[in-house]
């Protein structure tokens, strides 16, 4: 089971899920009506505890590690991410279940967020490589996940159901541990 632990690079913290967490995040969705769209997994009102429920059964269970994403610069929780697929054996983890308030898109959070995760999963954890699964229609997630310099390993085809019903294709991205250093430098410079 991966540990809660609490993640900070001084404009983002990104805190283990709590139930205490629910209105905030119902906050964040509202804000853009992320429940509207057909590429995330964003709950309708009334439908966060439910969510939030959920992912904390998914962490105990040992099957990752979800977190609130808070904006340091306002103090606000602003979306969520997590940790999932944790295989230690390998060790490997995914990275997902990610969504932010629209007003906060396109901003520092995500790849402030990310690149904490990174350097927990691939230091602390010591994960050998880290994956993102994202559905193909959701190219806004792609060209971050792209942004961040991992490769796109290939789409697997019909993989899950969206939730109005329809198939969705699935395309795998992963970063090899070796490949970080770089990459962070890249990413880093690009942050100041």
């Amino acid at each position: 089971m991966l540990e809660p632990v609490t993640l900070s690079d001084g404009r983002v913290r990104l805190e283990p899920l709590s139930l205490e967490h629910v209105a905030a995040l119902e906050a964040a969705a509202a804000d853009g009506e992320l429940w509207k769209l057909v590429v995330t997994t964003v709950p309708a009102p009334g439908g966060m505890r439910a969510y939030v429920e959920k992912a904390l059964a998914a962490h105990a269970a040992g099957d990752g590690l979800p977190f609130v994403v808070r904006d340091l610069g306002d103090g606000v929780i602003v979306g969520t991410t997590r940790y999932y697929e944790y295989a230690p054996d390998v060790p490997r983890v995914a990275i997902g279940s990610t969504w932010y308030a629209a007003s906060r898109q396109h901003t520092h959070i995500n790849t402030a967020a990310k690149l904490l995760l990174i350097d927990h999963a691939l230091g602390a954890l010591g994960c050998a490589a880290i994956a993102w699964h994202t559905d193909i229609l959701n190219t806004r997630s792609q060209r971050a996940i792209e942004r961040l310099g991992a490769t796109r390993e290939g789409v697997l085809r019909a993989h899950r159901r969206r939730r109005d019903g329809t198939l969705r294709d699935t395309v795998c991205y992963s970063m090899l541990a070796d490949e970080w250093p770089a990459l962070r430098a890249r990413l880093a410079a690009t942050q100041r």
